[in-house]
C-alpha cells in the first residue's frame, strides 16, 4: 500500500511541475497591453523631486551635558509648519521609559509654531543618547534626540568624618 501511495504521489508532482497554463489573448488585447505599458523613455526626462517639508524644527538634537542622578531635567524643542495645510502630530514615542515627551494634539495653523516637551529622568549615572520618533499628517517622521552624561551623587550629603566615630568613643 505504501509502494502504491507513493508512486501515486510522485505521478501528481511530475504531473503538477510540468503542467503549463496557455492563456490566448483576443487580438486587439496585445496592443492595449503595450499602451499601458510605460517605456523607460518617457521617464528620463522627468525628474523625481522631493516631497516639500512640512515641518521645520528649529533643533533636531539637545545636549544636557553633565546631569547629577536623579535630577528629572527637560527641553523644548520648537517646530513650525512650513506646509500648506495645518499639521497634526499624530505620535511622538520616546525609545525607552525613561524619555517623556509632550506635545499639543491640536492642529497647528500654517506658519504657526509650536512646541514638544522632552522630559528625562536621570536616574541611571553614565552617558545616555535617547531618540524620539514625530509622526505627523498620517505617516511622516522626523527624529529629534537628546543627550547628556548623569554624574553619580554621593550617598550622604557630606563626606563621611572617619575621626567622628574616635571622638564619640571618648566622651
Amino acid at each position: 500500500m505504501k509502494k502504491i501511495f507513493t508512486l501515486y504521489c510522485a505521478l501528481l508532482f511530475t504531473y503538477v511541475a510540468s503542467a503549463q497554463t496557455n492563456l490566448t489573448l483576443p487580438p486587439n488585447a496585445k496592443e492595449n497591453v503595450q499602451d499601458t505599458i510605460k517605456k523607460p523613455e518617457d521617464s528620463k526626462n522627468k525628474s523625481i523631486e522631493p516631497a516639500p517639508e512640512v515641518i521645520s524644527l528649529k533643533e533636531t538634537e539637545y545636549d544636557f551635558g553633565k546631569i547629577p542622578q536623579g535630577k528629572p531635567v527637560t527641553h523644548v524643542f520648537t517646530y513650525t509648519n512650513t506646509g500648506t495645510t495645518p499639521l497634526v502630530l499624530d505620535n511622538v514615542q520616546a525609545s525607552c521609559g525613561c524619555t517623556t515627551p509632550e506635545w499639543s494634539k491640536d492642529a497647528i495653523p500654517v506658519g504657526a509654531t509650536s512646541k514638544i516637551t522632552v522630559g528625562y529622568n536621570a536616574m541611571n549615572d553614565g552617558p545616555f543618547t535617547k531618540f524620539i520618533t514625530v509622526t505627523y499628517n498620517g505617516k511622516q517622521t522626523k527624529q529629534i534626540n537628546i543627550k547628556g552624561d548623569v554624574w553619580k551623587t554621593p550617598t550622604t550629603s557630606a563626606p563621611e568624618n572617619s575621626g567622628l566615630g574616635t571622638l564619640k568613643n571618648q566622651y
